[in-house]
């Protein structure tokens, strides 16, 4: 299978319309790849909190027609990072999309961890509630964002779905940036599963990110790593080493809890 992370720049100076019409245009370039991956929030910045509302998107806004079509045109998987969504009945959420090669919707997940303790997403956006796995050939993908990436029972949750490829889209800061790394090396190691987390470049509100989008296999190996900047991070893995690994160290039968 072969995957390719957009690892997008967030700048300030960029419209909202500039960039969602640049990462399609990125998505489109995907072409013979299998999956493509955007990063979270990537049309305001993760951490531009006075953004949330006035870009807020209803589900099937002018981002998910945009990518939708890009996924379509490319004919690939497109796991479109996440968007401000403005609910119909009020709250705004965090919400990834996936779209099939045909450009049609295959799943929505809303984020369920909300970053900021007492302030920004925190209090801007409401709780996701439902573990989402999609179901694409050779894989299944668990989904979780950012944040939700240093909460292992929610992967549990997602292995105990079905999950073998856990694809976490993020807008990291720099300062943490060990942390990604780290989480998402155990997050692969803990569940026997591949991991696919791509992040942002760039600047969010002021805020630097880490970029260094990572692929990690199911024994814990990095296959493949960004740098900083915008970059496409395109690797090939074999799905099948799940079900080897699983075999052949079977942790995972000795779960208690």
């Amino acid at each position: 299978m072969r995957a390719s992370l957009i690892q997008i720049a967030v700048d300030e100076g960029e419209s909202v319309e500039s960039r969602r019409a640049r990462a399609a245009a990125l998505v489109r370039e995907q072409a013979g790849a299998d999956l493509v991956v955007l990063p979270e929030l990537w049309t305001t910045g993760a951490f531009a909190y006075e953004e949330f509302g006035t870009e807020a998107e209803p589900l099937e806004g002018p981002t998910y027609e945009a990518m939708a079509k890009a996924a379509s045109d490319a004919g690939v998987w497109l796991h479109a990072g996440s968007i401000p969504e403005r609910d119909p009945s009020g709250p705004l959420y965090n919400t990834s999309l996936v779209f099939s090669p045909s450009g049609e919707p295959a799943a929505a997940y809303r984020k369920i961890h909300r970053f900021g303790f007492d302030k920004g997403e925190a209090v801007l956006m409401g709780a996701g509630r439902d573990l989402v796995t999609v179901r694409l050939p050779g894989t299944t993908l668990g989904l979780a964002t950012c944040y939700d990436l240093r909460f292992p029972e929610l992967f549990r949750g997602l292995v105990d779905a079905g999950a073998e490829t856990l694809v976490i889209p993020a807008g990291w800061p720099e300062r943490r940036r060990a942390h990604w790394t780290l989480l998402a090396q155990a997050r692969a190691v803990e569940n026997q599963a591949f991991v696919l987390a791509c992040g942002t470049a760039g600047t969010h509100a002021g805020v630097p990110q880490a970029g260094h989008s990572i692929v990690v296999d199911p024994w814990g190996e990095v296959l493949a790593e960004a740098g900083a900047g915008e970059e496409i991070l395109t690797v090939e893995f074999d799905p099948g080493k799940v079900a080897t690994t699983r075999e052949q160290f079977p942790a995972l039968k000795d779960r208690v809890l």
